[in-house]
């Protein structure tokens, strides 16, 4: 887990698939952290992303970093409501203060479960990941 969020970090950004009725939605996301042996994402529970997690929780993630490897993970995203997760998250992305606090009733955080990853480039094989 800790390569593949090193990973999400060095790509600075990576895009999150969603599903909505029988349409995908992809959109960027730019914060992650490691808690508790988790990989943890965060949104607000009033954007579509989170009624769209909630209503399935299966997500994919795909990014790329500057050197051209690819990463594609697949997981289901479950929400964690304790404040230490929401602690946890906003000190590994104090940016994200601006937006959200702990006890603010918008901020969700949400950990990856059954997550298979896999890293690919045009000049090596493709290295696996489950986490």
């Amino acid at each position: 887990m800790k390569e593949i969020l090193e990973f999400l970090k060095a790509s600075g950004v990576f895009y999150l698939a969603t599903v909505e009725g029988n349409q995908p939605r992809v959109r960027p996301f730019g914060a992650v952290c490691e808690w508790e042996n988790k990989l943890y994402l965060i949104t607000g529970n009033g954007k579509s992303v989170y009624a769209q997690i909630t209503a399935n929780p299966k997500v994919e993630i795909s990014s790329m970093t500057p050197d051209g490897r690819w990463l594609r993970l697949t997981a289901e995203a479950i929400r964690d409501d304790r404040r230490e997760a929401r602690t946890a998250m906003l000190n590994a992305n104090p940016d994200l203060r601006g937006m959200y606090s702990e006890d603010d009733g918008v901020m969700e955080v949400l950990y990856l479960q059954n997550a298979q990853a896999v890293i690919c480039s045009f000049t090596a094989e493709p290295v696996e990941y489950r986490f």
